[in-house]
């Protein structure tokens, strides 16, 4: 396995001092954030690394010699929209910049995104998974003809009344999982697996490793704390911010040793990257350059 982050948390860098803040480091490579330019609507969106509206060759060898002088690479290129959005004009924004995405991550050699499948959060899941019928089967085509993987995260992207009540990402669980992947049978589209998002859902997030180990494409490093006093006033059905924050690795309640045992049960040996969302490292450059070094400090104990 090699160790990165994702980069959306140096948002006030741009790429060449991103990846020299990741080889300063010692990280091997770097989930890179392709937003489209703009204001981000949400915490630790629009983010904008690589451009890929530049398609030109001079900018596509640029990334790449830097990636190579700096000796690390390129896990993914992330963008993380709602492709499913009921707004159909922020709909196809997401989805035709998403393409854009695939492409230019082909044209790279990179041949993997990062995203999520999105979700009409008005509607049941069953009206999502004839969403998912209409506005994926294109989109993993473009992945299959350029050689691209996606790998979607099991975020369900609701923590607020904005996102409320049905959140703003499907594959949430191995249930839903399995369904999205009846609708779409192909080897590009499989799971960006983070651990934290099963915790607060009371998901056991190591038995789906194994049932889904083939479909496990890219692997993120994000812990979670449940303060279970707010928890038990609230319940589950509550905004999740309300009774847990991301955290860290090893500052929140996921057991890494077994999550990493299970990963090296059935061969993972791809792309493993630390998402930094605790608020405690947010405020300074130095601050998140602390929660970089102290998140892989602690992660090596289990990955090198």
């Amino acid at each position: 396995m090699k160790i990165g982050f994702v980069s959306a948390i140096l948002d006030k860098s741009d790429f060449e001092e991103m990846m020299d803040i990741a080889a300063d480091l010692g990280y091997q490579c770097v989930e890179v954030a392709c937003w489209p330019k703009g204001k981000a609507e949400r915490r630790y969106a629009g983010v904008s690394h690589i451009d890929v509206e530049n398609t030109d060759d001079s900018y596509v060898e640029y990334i790449k010699n830097i990636c190579k002088t700096k000796g690390v690479e390129i896990s993914s290129l992330a963008y993380y929209p709602n492709p499913l959005d009921g707004d159909l004009e922020k709909r196809t924004v997401a989805v035709e910049h998403l393409k854009k995405v695939i492409q230019f991550s082909s044209k790279l050699g990179v041949n993997m995104v990062t995203t999520f499948i999105g979700r009409d959060q008005t509607k049941t899941v069953e009206d999502n998974l004839q969403l998912v019928k209409e506005v994926w089967p294109p989109i993993i085509k473009l992945a299959e003809e350029c050689g691209v993987k996606v790998a979607i995260e099991n975020c369900p992207m609701l923590f607020g009344p904005d996102q409320w009540p049905g959140g703003q990402n499907l594959m949430t669980t191995p249930a839903i999982w399995k369904k999205v992947f009846d609708i779409i049978s192909s080897d590009n589209l499989g799971i960006n697996y983070d651990p934290s998002h099963f915790v607060w859902q009371m998901i056991d997030y190591i038995k789906p490793i194994y049932e889904f180990k083939d479909k496990i494409f890219h692997v993120h490093f994000k812990d979670i704390k449940l303060y279970r006093d707010k928890l038990n006033k609230v319940g589950v059905m509550a905004y999740p911010l309300e009774f847990m924050s991301p955290k860290i690795p090893g500052y929140g309640d996921v057991d890494w040793g077994k999550y990493v045992s299970a990963l090296t049960d059935i061969g993972y040996d791809g792309y493993t990257c630390i998402e930094i969302e605790d608020k405690y490292f947010e405020g300074s450059k130095e601050k998140t350059i602390d929660s970089l070094k102290l998140s892989k400090k602690y992660m090596t104990n289990f990955v090198i």
